[in-house]
C-alpha cells in the first residue's frame, strides 16, 4: 500500500468517483492515511458521498501528479471500525470542528477490497502498484 499512499501524498488532490443511480459522481477528496496495511480515506455520513458508496460500494479513484504519471485505484469501499475515524481526526485536526459531537457529524472511513491500483505515464503503460 506504501506505494498508493506515496502517489497520492505527492498528488496532495485527488477525485473519488461514485454511482448515483445511473449518474456518475465525481469529488474531490484529499483525506487518506495507510493504517494496519491499507490505504484509508474519508467521507462525512451526512453527505451524499457516503450514501452512493453504501448504496453501491464500486468506486474509482484517480489523482495526478506534477509529472505527468496518474494513478487509477479501482475496487469495492468497505467502510472500517471507528477507531480509524479517530486516527484520521488526529491526523488532520481541524477536521474536528465538522466531526464532532456538537454537530452530530461522524467521519465514515473505508478502504478498497478487491481493488487494483496502476501508475500511468502520460504516454505509456502503467505499472501494477498492489504487486
Amino acid at each position: 500500500m506504501s506505494k498508493i499512499n506515496d502517489f497520492l501524498n505527492e498528488a496532495g488532490l485527488f477525485f473519488l468517483a461514485t454511482a448515483d443511480g445511473d449518474q456518475p459522481k465525481l469529488r474531490p477528496l484529499g483525506l487518506h492515511f495507510e493504517a494496519d496495511g491499507l490505504e484509508r480515506f474519508g467521507v462525512g455520513d451526512f453527505k451524499d458521498v457516503y450514501r452512493q458508496l453504501k448504496a453501491n460500494p464500486k468506486c474509482e479513484i484517480v489523482a495526478a501528479k506534477p509529472d505527468g504519471h496518474w494513478l487509477r485505484y479501482t475496487g469495492t469501499a468497505v467502510f472500517d471500525e471507528p477507531k480509524y475515524a479517530e486516527q484520521a481526526l488526529e491526523l488532520m485536526p481541524a477536521l474536528k470542528n465538522i466531526y464532532n459531537e456538537q454537530t452530530g457529524n461522524k467521519m465514515m472511513i473505508f478502504h478498497l477490497e478487491n481493488a487494483s491500483a496502476v501508475d500511468i505515464a502520460t504516454m505509456g503503460d502503467g505499472e501494477d502498484l498492489l504487486k
